[in-house]
């Protein structure tokens, strides 16, 4: 039997050869701010306090979105607010960010602590978000927004097609809260029965809006049943907007 068995798994510590990292972002990056963007909190406190990629994160997540705002604004001029936010979001959550840090190997390079470590810091969504926010931030100081928004467009644009093609169903909660906010409605509440034992509990939620009930849906969590009542109003809730 292999003496490994058993062994939690323990990420590397991160690869030195960063011109392989800039080969695939396609743009130079200021040595100096390439290793800030690089250095995680966790790493920092093990190293006496150095200064972490925690203010180029701020920087980087909003030259990242004005960067995706501004082009799905001019690409999409018909589409309303209600269906710009989730196609934004579709490229600037956490999910995608962290998608794309994979693609382009910056999870190999993160400078983490032994806590993370041995806790598979290299593959937390949080983690890997926030140091490709702080690389974008890096890169901005470096060359510039126009440059920036080369990069940032041609990483983020297979999510952006994508999530035009969902519509609503990207995220029926962000969807049907943009319809309320534009006939001034307020917000969407749920209302959340549950049913069942511990092991098994099934959940029924119900669309508030201005009082009124506007659609129900089941799941096996709270979330669930709110994104499914969320989906089952959304039509009659934008017709009634719309008339």
């Amino acid at each position: 039997m292999s003496r490994s068995k058993g062994r939690r798994k323990v990420n590397p510590p991160a690869r030195t050869d960063r011109e392989v990292l800039l080969a695939a972002w396609g743009v130079e990056v200021e040595p100096q701010l390439l290793d800030l963007a690089l250095t995680h909190r966790s790493w920092a406190f093990e190293n006496g306090g150095v200064p972490t990629n925690e203010r180029l994160e701020l920087l980087g997540d909003a030259v990242l979105s004005i960067i995706v705002t501004d082009r799905i604004f001019h690409d999409y001029p018909d589409k309303s607010e209600a269906d710009l936010v989730p196609i934004r979001a579709a490229a600037v959550s956490e999910a995608p960010l962290a998608a794309i840090a994979k693609e382009i190997g910056l999870d190999e390079f993160i400078l983490l602590g032994n806590g993370e470590l041995v806790t598979g810091g290299r593959d937390k969504s949080s983690i890997l978000s926030d140091a490709l926010e702080a690389l974008i931030g890096a890169t901005y100081l470096t060359v510039g927004l126009d440059r920036t928004r080369g990069v940032v467009e041609r990483l983020t644009t297979p999510f952006i097609v994508e999530a035009t093609k969902a519509g609503p169903a990207l995220d029926w909660k962000t969807s049907i809260q943009m319809v309320a906010n534009a006939g001034g409605l307020g917000d969407v509440t749920y209302t959340i029965e549950a049913s069942g034992p511990d092991h098994a509990r099934r959940f029924v939620a119900t669309a508030v809006v201005n009082g009124r009930d506007w659609g129900s849906g089941r799941g096996t969590s709270r979330a669930k049943a709110e994104m499914a009542a969320a989906e089952a109003a959304y039509e009659e809730l934008k017709r009634a907007v719309d008339a």
